[in-house]
């Protein structure tokens, strides 16, 4: 820190109690003034000699020889820098009291008129050639200049301040030499490493946003003049602009918010979150991240933030919420909303999104017919994995309804959803959660999934989940042995010739689909056959039981009553898929086994319509 040393006589004020000050000397003192609670006894000729001010008030008080000084900036401390300056005492300034020093001697008019290398004249010298050039000192006395309005303002200290500041944060950071606070983890290319470093390796070291924890500690009003400044200069980048907010958002916005607070202190959080809204950097595409931009909404909406900026915030989110995490998207609802989550506000999002997706999609188109995915079409396919996540989490919720789960799921499209395992969770965790709704309304939910998308693990797992409708449970099993009977199919066609690849048409699918049938219905047999000769036994089916040798498995007796219904489909319409399997086919994911019982009835009592 910089400092000047002003006089040279020994500091011969001393304090009687706390609020009288008085000089110790041979002469006695002949002027009482004072400041604010403070009585000052001093003598007449040292203040007349350097303060037009003193000088005029001094000569209208006649002999009272006692004059009040209501207003004075600074109060008694600036008053007594000033006085000991006019004895030619030691005074020493530094970053933190040389604002209030020249505020005082401009209020006291100690100018080169009354008398040459006087205090205004010092102190300018002293803040141009030291306090401006140091980049700590200048935040420091721009901090200090707050208290000391408008007089620090009129006499230009908070411009010259915020100049130089702002000038500092457009150098090269290879031209840094100057010591800077960065407590935040730095990234691997930009940490510096304190050992085994030589000097000239620290600076070329130095970060682009070494500069944003300094001043994340200025007044917010003080903060907006010196980001205002930073951005006019055009030199600086937007993620580094970003950056800058989200520390000062980091620093003075609490972690939680409730109730309890205070209304003033709403006030003071709500005109922060509108002011950093307003500091956004104009770049879209860049600058903050999508997960402070969701943070900055959240509290906007806690804080109650006009409806424009927080439509600002929403506009700015749908651009980039593909870099969002599900936990961003977790914003509580507000009143009169009853749910856990603002699910109206992330639907509201995702339209934006994706409707801003589908203006800019740079899908193109390659020579042989086929599509290549373009820079869009990824980013809408990272959206659908965000809002199926977003799904598994709000799912819990028993107060969501059903529409308002659907709506959002069905506002991804087909392609942005390759696999559906993390929607099956979700519409699993739903079912469980919701179990007074109704067999209409289970329909509806499992009808967001198509099981063709499920892997091998979600179908497994939703084969024997009780809580899906038996016709999704059908329509899992049916596309398994599906996929069993193509795979080994793609491998015979791989043998006899690997260099052609095979696509499956229309006509090979319902080829496998019969395939698969067939399969099915020799396990089936198999199975049946097996049954009898337990039951001729007279041995017991359990539930754990273990896997024959022969490979079959003994399946829980829901399971078996689907096989039996599969029998029946199978045998009728393996040219033609009846409706029950043609469809998109869904599923949740909790394992909710059923019991195992032994297999009682045959497939002709059976009914043939699967519901």
């Amino acid at each position: 820190m910089k400092f000047m040393k002003l006089g040279s006589k020994p500091d011969a004020f001393q304090a009687h109690g706390k609020y009288v000050r008085y000089v110790a000397s041979e002469l006695e003192t002949d002027v009482t003034i004072n400041v604010g609670e403070v009585k000052f006894n001093l003598h007449k000729f040292p203040l007349m000699s350097k303060s037009n001010r003193l000088l005029m008030l001094l000569s209208k008080a006649g002999e009272e020889n006692e004059i009040d000084i209501v207003d004075f900036p600074g109060g008694p401390k600036s008053f007594e820098i000033c006085a000991k300056f006019c004895y030619g005492m030691i005074v020493t300034l530094n970053a933190y009291n040389v604002v209030t020093a020249r505020c005082a001697a401009e209020y006291l008019e100690m100018t080169e008129g009354v008398d040459r290398g006087n205090l205004i004249f010092k102190i300018e010298v002293f803040l141009n050639s030291s306090i401006f050039r140091s980049w700590k000192d200048s935040i420091i006395v721009l901090q200090t200049t707050k208290s000391l309005l408008p007089w620090s303002e009129d006499l230009k200290i908070v411009g010259s301040c915020i100049d130089s500041i702002a000038s500092k944060t457009s150098v090269d950071p290879a031209s840094i030499t100057w010591s800077y606070t960065y407590n935040r983890k730095l990234s691997v290319p930009d940490k510096i490493v304190e050992e085994g470093m030589n000097f000239r390796d620290k600076i070329d070291s130095v970060p682009k946003d070494w500069w944003v924890e300094d001043i994340s500690e200025l007044d917010i009003d003080l903060y907006k003049r010196v980001m205002i400044t930073v951005k006019s200069k055009g030199r600086m980048d937007g993620k580094v602009i970003g950056e800058a907010l989200k520390t000062y958002a980091v620093r003075w916005l609490p972690d939680s918010f409730d109730d309890s607070v205070s209304d003033a202190r709403t006030l003071r959080y709500r005109y922060l979150v509108e002011t950093l809204i307003c500091l956004l950097p104009p770049d879209k595409a860049a600058g903050c991240s999508c997960s402070f931009l969701l943070k900055l909404l959240k509290f906007a909406i806690l804080v109650g933030v006009d409806d424009s900026a927080r439509e600002y915030l929403v506009k700015r989110i749908s651009l980039k919420l593909h870099e969002a995490s599900v936990k961003d998207l977790l914003i509580p609802a507000q009143p009169p909303q009853n749910t856990l989550y603002d699910v109206e506000l992330i639907q509201c999002i995702v339209s934006r999104s994706l409707m801003h997706g589908k203006c800019s999609q740079d899908t193109k188109h390659e020579e042989n017919g086929d599509f290549i995915l373009g820079h869009e079409h990824v980013t809408l396919m990272n959206v659908g994995k965000l809002i199926d996540g977003y799904l598994t989490e709000i799912a819990y919720d028993p107060n969501l309804t059903i529409s308002s789960f659907v709506d959002l799921s069905l506002s991804i499209p087909e392609f942005a959803r390759p696999i559906h395992d993390v929607l099956y969770k979700a519409i699993d965790i739903y079912l469980k959660e919701h179990l007074s709704l109704t067999k209409a309304e289970k329909k509806k939910v499992c009808g967001l999934m198509d099981v063709k998308k499920l892997t091998t693990d979600a179908s497994t797992h939703a084969a024997q989940n009780e809580r899906l409708p038996l016709r999704v449970v059908v329509q899992v099993l049916f596309f398994e042995q599906v996929r069993a009977a193509s795979g080994v199919q793609a491998l015979n066609n791989k043998a006899r010739d690997t260099s052609n690849s095979t696509t499956n048409t229309d006509e090979e699918w319902e080829k496998t689909a019969a395939d698969g049938n067939k399969s099915l219905m020799k396990q089936m047999s198999r199975m049946k056959i097996k049954d009898e000769d337990f039951l001729k036994n007279g041995k017991l089916l359990k539930k754990n039981s273990k896997i024959p040798k022969n490979g079959v498995q003994l399946l829980p007796s829901r399971s078996k009553r689907i096989f039996d219904r599969l029998w029946v489909v199978g045998r009728g319409h393996v040219e033609n898929r009846s409706s029950e399997t043609s469809g998109s086919s869904q599923s949740p994911t909790s394992i909710a086994p059923g019991d195992t019982k032994s297999f009682g009835s045959s497939s002709r009592q059976r009914r043939h319509s699967i519901s």
